[in-house]
């Protein structure tokens, strides 16, 4: 049945989901994609064989799984057209001891090219970025594809806010499905959580556990994806950024308008201009749907725009090393 919508790239009977780079994120993805009877799926990686192998294994999967979506691999940009979702997680992961702002100069590069080569030919496409360091790929690509703001979004407050809902869950030994949590900012040691936002089942954590408590929560979140690359030691986190992503596509394919924090374009919000940085977004079939603007502390705001100041110079950075037309 043909997704009901106003935007004219999701008039399609079959969505198309383009996924670049198919390691762990991206094959994890495309799985739940396709178990979910979502889209079709697009594989592209530049590793011959590798794309083509993950796609008929998960063919080979769907008597198992009774869905009827098809997979497609391959290494050629053309095989992807007509994708009404372009998601990026190609890029260099992180290793142990290794900041996620390290990998700068290798994965500019590479989400320059691919976002340029996707969308020349799905030019109606949202994009999603993936790879790290998140909030400045997505301004590269942004920049690179020259898309309306509101079709490129980065994944990563869902990420970290999914973190914290589960810190919050364990420390508390309640079921996950009560709690709510937010966090704001970069992807990165500056990430914003919001504990006065966070709650359990309606009751907001700093009424549920101490200030010292929630402190070493925040720091966990924080440092959530390097303890799962020390504790790995030969890779990094893939089921929960593959799951976060799943609910971006899942939400503008299904223009369900779901109000998740996420790397979005900033014009004057929150005093910030000319940055993708994570706030509460409304995601619905044109993507970026609404910003909304939560009435922040002192010390909150002072936290995002020191994060955003962050995110600023190392996209100066990267623009100095690639060649963006």
């Amino acid at each position: 049945m043909p997704i009901a919508s106003t935007s004219s790239h999701l008039v399609n009977a079959s969505p198309r989901v383009t996924i670049v780079g198919v390691g762990k994120v991206g094959s994890t993805l495309a799985q739940q994609i396709g178990e979910k009877n979502l889209a079709d799926v697009v594989l592209l990686d530049e590793v011959e064989g590798l794309p083509q192998g993950l796609a008929l294994d998960l063919m080979e999967a769907k008597g198992i799984s009774q869905h009827s979506r098809q997979f497609i691999g391959t290494t050629n940009y053309a095989d992807s057209a007509g994708s009404d979702i372009v998601v990026i997680t190609a890029g260099q992961p992180r290793k142990p001891g290794m900041s996620r702002d390290a990998l700068l100069k290798t994965n500019a590069k590479i989400v320059v090219e691919t976002a340029t080569n996707a969308i020349a030919h799905s030019p109606n496409a949202i994009l999603i970025v993936v790879t790290n360091p998140l909030d400045v790929m997505t301004y590269l690509a942004w920049q690179a594809t020259q898309l309306s703001a509101q079709r490129v979004i980065g994944m990563a407050g869902v990420l970290d806010s999914a973190r914290f809902q589960a810190f919050v869950a364990m420390e508390l030994g309640v079921s996950i499905a009560d709690v709510r949590a937010i966090v704001l900012g970069s992807h990165g040691d500056l990430m914003v959580p919001l504990p006065r936002y966070s709650t359990v089942n309606g009751v907001p954590i700093t009424e549920l556990i101490n200030a010292t408590t929630i402190e070493r929560l925040v720091e966990r979140t924080r440092k959530g994806g390097a303890e799962i690359v020390e504790l790995m030691q030969t890779g990094s986190a893939y089921f929960a950024p593959a799951a976060s992503t799943f609910l971006m596509v899942e939400a503008i394919l299904l223009n369900q308008f779901r109000l998740v924090p996420v790397a979005t374009y900033l014009q004057g919000e929150y005093g910030l201009h000319d940055i993708f940085i994570g706030v509460p977004t409304l995601l619905g079939a044109s993507g970026v749907e609404k910003i909304l603007e939560l009435q922040l502390t002192d010390t909150e705001i002072a936290a995002l725009h020191l994060a955003a100041q962050e995110v600023r110079q190392n996209v100066e950075q990267a623009r100095s090393l690639v060649k963006i037309n």
